[in-house]
């Protein structure tokens, strides 16, 4: 008996290393990049490669941080909106979807399955028409708008499952208490499934974040432009100031960290709520 355990022991510490070599792995680009931005330009190519700054500085922050107001404010309008805009609409359609009947049901969710596989290029120049016809262009609510025909789609196929593992005998209790199906669902439903609901929030506010296609086709003018479509015009201008631009990446993804720290109590349990039914 004793063996087993000391067996079962050991597994458990050599999966423990190689999980934290496998994250060593993976977390070693980011760790470059940070380190880098604390480099003066000529270290971040000197070989041997130094894993420390010689000389650690902060002019590349000091240097950033003035010019960043404009993009990070344009990023948190687009990012904020998006979010708000698709939970407003995929909220209530999961929900829809979970608990009625709807005609053509399958037929919708394998449409929104097969949203996630079309890269951003095929709906590109029809949405670029479209936006166009309607003088969007070169206006904040392009993007806003673009990147919630993907992200509506994917916050439905997440928060479903998690509507279905709802217990019904909770809304029909609170039916016979006196409340309506709106009441019902906004005092019952979203309580419940607040983690999914915030795991969705938190995946959409990241993947409007991140995007770089459709602010840069939709928004000409550098004013208009978020911090991800700014980092291209910086890269060109300043192409061989790399501590610079180290910089501007770790000011860029620092918003997204701190939003999985703080989240990821929820993340985690929002991502495992539609494990049983889907």
């Amino acid at each position: 008996m004793k063996k087993i355990h000391l067996n079962e022991k050991r597994k458990s510490i050599l999966f423990a290393v190689i999980a934290v070599l496998i994250a060593c792995v993976f977390l070693f680009p980011l760790y470059w990049i940070v380190i880098s931005s604390f480099k003066v330009d000529g270290e971040i190519f000197a070989s041997p490669a130094t894993l420390w700054p010689k000389q650690f500085t902060l002019a590349a922050y000091q240097e950033e941080l003035p010019s960043i107001a404009l993009p990070f404010r344009n990023s948190v309008i687009i990012s904020c909106s998006s979010m708000v805009l698709c939970a407003l609409l995929s909220i209530p359609a999961a929900y829809g979807l979970a608990r009625y009947k709807v005609p053509g049901k399958k037929g919708f969710l394998m449409t929104f399955l097969v949203t996630q596989m079309l890269p951003a290029s095929l709906v590109l120049t029809p949405l670029y028409l479209t936006f166009s016809k309607i003088h969007l262009i070169n206006n904040l609510l392009s993007p806003i708008l673009a990147t919630a025909t993907v992200t509506i789609p994917f916050n439905i196929l997440l928060l479903r499952p998690a509507f279905l593992n709802c217990p019904v005998e909770l809304e029909d209790s609170a039916k016979i208490d006196g409340c309506n199906i709106v009441t019902c669902f906004l005092r019952i439903i979203v309580p419940i499934s607040k983690p999914a609901i915030i795991t969705a929030g938190a995946f959409g506010f990241i993947m409007t974040w991140n995007d770089l296609i459709y602010s840069m086709t939709f928004n000409t003018k550098e004013e208009l432009r978020p911090m991800t479509a700014n980092i291209y015009t910086y890269m060109n201008q300043y192409g061989t100031q790399w501590n610079n631009i180290m910089a501007y990446g770790v000011l860029l993804i620092l918003p997204i960290a701190i939003i999985f720290i703080l989240l990821q109590k929820y993340i985690v349990s929002g991502l495992t709520s539609g494990a049983v039914k889907g």
